[in-house]
């Protein structure tokens, strides 16, 4: 049976076509034909169909200006760019080649590209790796939370991610009182001062049939292929087990990928009060009212539930050996479970919420909790073994006034943590020089995997022919040093300060444009791009062959005569 990503892709020729003519310039831009295979190309077309960019005038932060043209398929400024001399790195292989890019697009990958024109800008990466650009698949930029808001919005943390090798992002939207139109009309605005690219992922808090309804928009209309549960922060996001069935339900006939945030809301809330009743109001608190077991059991609890349902499930910042255990078993099961770390559960422990100074100890406060450790190194080998797939941040920061509020009560210190201008220098630094994993499988955990999972591959996550030439060139030899004095996040605070490390992205390519070179940033609030993502990923092929193979096995219902009176 044809699903509809793949009925959608036998129409893309005439739907380009069409799109071409009924849409102003801005909204779908200049169809290229590049020397591209025939799969490329289709996946080209994939990509300028589902464009949409939502931009207003937003010009808040002096910052250099670089051209800017916020259009679909690819969108460059015109600007010709040949990368010589570097190892081209994607997920399938590395190789000796240069890069030809024009108008935002990759147009050529292949070993001595000649110059042949001087408004070529020629870039030297010998010695250095070019890999497409990172995909941080979790953040919460301008976010209300908590009684406040994360201090980094679209601008800011636009500018953190760029600095740090992340070229897109896709961001969660809140529903204003449920509704999810509302809440997406407030992450647009929110979204105008983008400054690179960008999709939406959608929380569902509470359920009814509009929300189901609007579900549905939200996929077929807006280009929104995920949908996120809450299984904590009870009285506020979190969602019962049968709003969280409902949901999954839905997500499956929509193609659209269930995400959960895995932690038993109403244990944690038990645990809270047991703090407190306990004397205990401090950071510590945080991290022992909500312990392992708790995520571990809601962890397994979504699993069985997505499994009942027979529908694929996505489950975010996996931070503890429970968690993770669970997903190695499903999956052994062969159940479709994503299971994805983020950086400062990979790298740090739990120690630092003990520090006797509270501005310290506060600023490591997220949900679920940074665990002791061992947590992080068990969570590497899962990724490096493939247990887990993907890398994200959660970055949701907020500052050290903004973390106070908890001063006297850690249940109101505001949970969240930096990481989007981090986290490709520490997996290439914990990760990569440590021999855990290759640089092709730095790639993917980076980039490919998650290019794939929300269907926008090969437009992102590649570095190949017909490609956005989103890529950054990374110097192995290169030296760091992390810290709120010199990122480019708004917070005051960083959880890895002082952290030294080994590898340097020295150049960032945003669709065509140098954004980042000599420790120089060089972009403009409004030139983001809000990037569409279809539904029916790779992760749902086999759904509906499981589905007639499980009704195939019923043998229900029994033929019965009337029993006897």
């Amino acid at each position: 049976m044809t699903t509809p990503s793949r009925r959608l892709l036998l129409l893309l020729p005439l739907l380009a076509v069409a799109v071409a003519a009924s849409h102003p310039a801005h909204e779908v831009g200049v169809l290229r034909l590049c020397p591209v295979v025939l799969p490329l190309l289709v996946a080209r077309l994939a990509a300028l169909v589902g464009c949409l960019t939502w931009l207003d005038s937003a010009a808040r932060v002096a910052v250099l200006r670089g051209g800017g043209d916020a259009g679909c398929g690819g969108g460059g400024d015109g600007a010709r760019i040949l990368i010589k001399g570097g190892t081209v790195v994607n997920a399938h292989r590395a190789e000796e080649a240069d890069v030809y890019i024009e108008d935002g697009v990759v147009v050529a990958v292949r070993p001595n590209i000649p110059v042949g024109d001087d408004n070529v800008r020629v870039i030297d990466a010998t010695g250095k790796y070019v890999m497409p650009g990172g995909i941080d698949p979790h953040t919460h930029l301008a976010m209300e939370f908590m009684g406040t808001v994360t201090i980094d919005d679209f601008f800011s943390g636009h500018a953190a991610a760029l600095a740090g090798g992340t070229t897109m992002h896709i961001d969660f939207v809140i529903p204003v009182n449920g509704n999810l139109t509302a809440g997406l009309e407030s992450y647009k605005q929110k979204a105008a001062n983008a400054a690179m690219d960008y999709g939406f992922h959608m929380a569902i808090t509470k359920w009814n049939d509009e929300v189901a309804r609007e579900m549905e928009v939200m996929v077929k209309e807006h280009g929104i292929n995920s949908f996120k549960f809450f299984m904590a922060y009870k009285g506020s996001l979190m969602v019962t087990d049968d709003l969280l069935l409902q949901g999954l339900q839905k997500c499956k006939s929509l193609g659209a990928l269930a995400m959960v945030h895995a932690e038993n809301g109403d244990a944690v809330a038990e645990g809270q009060q047991q703090m407190i009743d306990l004397g205990i109001t401090g950071p510590e608190g945080h991290a022992l009212s909500r312990p392992p077991i708790l995520e571990g059991e809601a962890t397994a609890r979504a699993i069985r539930l997505a499994k009942f349902i027979n529908t694929p499930l996505y489950v975010v910042h996996v931070m503890s050996v429970d968690a993770m255990e669970e997903i190695a078993k499903a999956k052994r099961e062969g159940q479709k479970v994503i299971g994805e770390p983020v950086v400062s559960g990979l790298v740090l422990d739990d120690s630092w919420l003990w520090n006797p100074d509270f501005t310290i100890a506060s600023k490591y406060v997220m949900s679920p909790p940074i665990r002791e450790a061992g947590h992080g190194k068990a969570l590497q080998a899962a990724l490096s073994s493939g247990i887990l797939q993907l890398v994200g941040t959660d970055h949701c920061t907020f500052n050290s006034t903004q973390k106070a509020f908890g001063s006297d009560d850690f249940r109101k210190i505001p949970n969240g943590v930096n990481g989007l201008e981090e986290r490709m220098h520490i997996i290439w630094d914990s990760m990569v020089e440590t021999g855990k994993i290759s640089v092709t499988d730095y790639v993917r955990v980076t980039s490919t995997e998650c290019a794939k999972i929300f269907n926008i591959y090969p437009r992102k996550g590649a570095i190949l022919e017909g490609s956005d030439a989103d890529i950054i060139i990374l110097n192995p030899e290169r030296s760091f040093v992390m810290g709120a004095h010199t990122h480019h996040s708004r917070s005051n605070t960083n959880v890895y300060e002082g952290r030294k490390g080994k590898g340097m992205v020295e150049v960032t390519i945003s669709r065509g444009r140098v954004v980042w070179e000599d420790g120089v940033l060089n972009i403009a609030p409004g030139s983001g791009r809000y990037v569409r993502m279809l539904p029916f990923g790779y992760i749902f092929d086999g759904i509906e062959k499981s589905d007639a193979a499980y009704r195939a096995s019923l043998r229900a219902p029994v033929q019965r005569g009337k029993a006897a009176a």
